[in-house]
């Protein structure tokens, strides 16, 4: 049963996490002082409730909460080596932990056990942050809160700056809170009824004389040639942007992307104070921890052409890298037990383009999803500190220890280790349902973003729903995405490439599984049928292929293009002309574009499944009763009997199928292209020769 204090701190913590002003995703930590029985002695014990690292206060549960003895945590102050040793108390508090702790504790726990406080909140809401980051925060927090907030100066988070808040505390008994200098905020209050309170009235207050003593154009005028494009034209823009930025983006690991063209995003692009506030980049550690410590901005107007646009880009990119691994150079200790981490990559993680919007990059879709927010938090800050006074970040120095701190380094080794398929974008056609669905849930398991594209809209995205909520994710546009396509159309094509391009910032992996089949004999088959099932599949095939393969060449990663063929490509079976001659034109292009896509990186591979029955889309359209008639046998029937004509006597089902396609598509076939894998359960006629 969870302790009544750390419900009250749990409940608490969603209600200001669930509004992004309060502050951002996985920002800020609340904390909660209150007694327990200690299950050996039987007796009270005083303990210390607080969040605990990495987790997100809006989805915070009792497992992320680190529970520690308060009166350990405390004596640590005794055995405090000083400043240029405080890393040290990091390890420290797993000797104060109560039973096993519950989540590891975070860098802020002392200044959440040291202010004498039974709650505290620590927040980075824009707001209060604009004041923190203001040349003149210190004077605007008197003018602004009276004494009821005190001005802390800036220090990295730790265990000093927990006894810097508790003396301000001490200092100050009518004191509410507290503005951390290039930082955010503190809170605490008796209750938690009152720390909350405290923490909204600090926040709102904050934003309350931004917006009565603001100046209306803090970023400046608007600059001619800069402003946001129409949102058709901008969109379109950034789909044909965006692979060759991931490309660049991807310079040092490969990303995934995220693209946002909200309208404060778009004022600020289009601003005179775009060029001199992105230089001085983020201030807020959990901001610049995410964004790196700057962007990269596009210099052109929007009457540069994409191409001119794509040029400048790569020259900009160049210039970031040095300018990136200059940073790393003036600041790295290079030697000794206080050694730096070594250089993380000089891409940059945001890339700002004028008239269009914000790109974001990261590990995966969520973490370059949270880096776009945070620079959009970022955005609101310097509007807020501009309005006012003027944006002061801290200094570039302190945001390299944060950044290359080696705490910060141990978090990152603890983080598991990357699926096959992580930072890869797939494309899977017919994929609401059998084969195709079967497909991309295994994509989506094995660690990649998928868009499930078929013919049905409303089955695509409820596709979509489920394979990303088989995978845990938080929001289901992180993991996987329905498009309507209907691939015998090359705009619906263009436009299902495009929304994927748009929706995790390119494209890695192209699934050619699109489908459907009329049983008949040569003399039933008309025309008709003829066309509709070499417009889906051969058709079809090559208009996805051809349209997916521009972002391909451009991002410069190479990929994956997969075709879902047939044993029936290679086996003459009877009344089954129409079906098994597109089948055969499919796996031919297999071969034709593995030789011109090679140049590339690009590699094109076939899987040639048989008797996939159960859950199989076109067995359960007529084809499986066609077939079953065929044979003489019940439809019911049918999977065993295809099963008892192979080899192996198994029966295929759509995950063997999906297992092929992972396989062929995943680290252990790097060098394979132009093959055909059988997923047949051994059909001799059927072998290659």
């Amino acid at each position: 049963m969870t302790n009544p204090t750390a419900a009250d701190l749990i409940a608490r913590s969603h209600r200001l996490g669930a509004d992004p002003a309060n502050t951002n995703y996985a920002g800020g930590n609340t904390s909660a002082k209150g007694t327990a029985t200690n299950p050996v002695t039987g007796e009270a014990v005083e303990l210390l409730w607080v969040k605990g690292s990495g987790g997100d206060l809006g989805t915070l549960t009792e497992a992320g909460l680190a529970v520690l003895h308060l009166d350990r945590v405390r004596a640590l102050r005794e055995v405090y080596p000083g400043v240029q040793r405080e890393d040290e108390m990091v390890a420290a508090f797993d000797h104060c932990l109560f039973g096993r702790g519950g989540a590891a504790p975070s860098i802020d726990t002392a200044m959440h056990a040291l202010v004498d406080a039974a709650h505290v909140d620590h927040l980075h809401p824009d707001a209060g942050i604009a004041i923190a980051t203001a040349a003149d925060g210190e004077a605007l927090t008197k003018e602004v809160f009276g004494g009821r907030v005190v001005w802390v100066p800036w220090r990295r988070p730790g265990f000093q700056l927990g006894l810097d808040i508790a003396a301000v505390k001490t200092a100050n008994p009518g004191a509410v809170g507290c503005i951390l200098g290039g930082h955010g905020i503190t809170a605490w209050g008796e209750t938690s009824e009152q720390a909350e309170a405290n923490s909204l009235w600090i926040i709102a207050t904050a934003q309350a004389h931004l917006d009565a003593h603001g100046r209306p154009d803090p970023f400046g005028p608007v600059r001619p040639g800069f402003e946001a494009l129409p949102e058709a034209e901008r969109r379109t823009r950034a789909a044909a942007l965006a692979p060759a930025i991931r490309g660049l983006a991807s310079h040092d690991h490969p990303v995934v992307g995220h693209f946002t063209d909200d309208p404060r995003v778009l004022d600020f692009l289009a601003r005179e104070a775009l060029p001199r506030l992105a230089a001085l980049g983020t201030s807020c550690p959990d901001h610049f921890l995410r964004t790196k410590v700057k962007p990269l901005v596009l210099d052109l107007p929007t009457t540069a052409t994409v191409e001119e646009a794509t040029a400048r880009l790569r020259e900009l990119h160049a210039a970031y890298r040095e300018d990136y691994q200059a940073y790393y150079d003036r600041h790295a200790v290079t030697e000794g037990p206080d050694a730096s981490p070594a250089i993380r990559g000089a891409d940059p993680a945001v890339v700002l383009v004028p008239g269009v919007g914000m790109f974001s990059y990261g590990k995966d879709k969520q973490t370059a999803r949270v880096a776009g927010e945070f620079y959009l938090n970022a955005i609101n800050v310097m509007r807020g500190s501009e309005a006012v006074s003027s944006y002061s970040p801290i200094a570039e120095a302190e945001k390299f220890r944060i950044e290359y701190w080696a705490l910060e380094e141990a978090k990152l080794a603890r983080l598991p280790k990357p699926k096959s398929h992580a930072t890869r974008i797939a494309l899977v056609t017919g994929a609401a349902s059998g084969i195709g669905k079967a497909i991309a849930t295994r994509l989506a398991a094995d660690g990649a973003c998928v868009v499930v594209a078929d013919l049905d809209l409303g089955k695509a995205q409820a596709a979509a729903e489920e394979i990303a909520a088989q995978t845990g994710a938080r929001v289901s546009s992180d993991v996987a995405v329905g498009v309507a396509a209907d691939v015998t159309d090359e705009a619906a094509v263009a436009a299902a490439v495009e929304a994927t391009v748009l929706a995790f910032g390119g494209i890695d992996l192209v699934v050619n599984n699109a489908g459907l089949s009329l049983s008949k004999p040569l003399l039933e088959t008309t025309a008709k049928d003829w066309d509709l099932q070499h417009d889906v599949m051969a058709k079809g095939s090559f208009l996805v292929s051809k349209a997916a393969a521009k972002p391909l060449i451009e991002q410069g990663l190479g990929g994956d293009v997969v075709y879902i063929s047939s044993k029936n490509s290679v086996f003459a079976g009877p009344n089954n002309i129409a079906y098994s001659a597109t089948k055969a034109d499919q796996a031919h292009q297999v071969r034709l574009l593995a030789v011109e896509l090679g140049e590339h990186g690009v590699k094109v591979n076939g899987i040639n499944p048989d008797g996939v029955v159960r859950g199989s889309g076109i067995f359960a359209a007529g084809w499986g009763a066609n077939r079953a008639k065929t044979y003489g046998i019940d439809e019911g029937d049918l999977g065993k009997f295809y099963a008892q004509r192979t080899i192996l006597k198994r029966e295929v089902l759509p995950e063997n199928v999906a297992n092929a396609v992972a396989a062929i598509t995943g680290p252990d076939f790097s060098h394979t292209t132009g093959l055909h894998v059988p997923v047949d359960a051994g059909v001799a006629a059927a072998f290659l020769r």
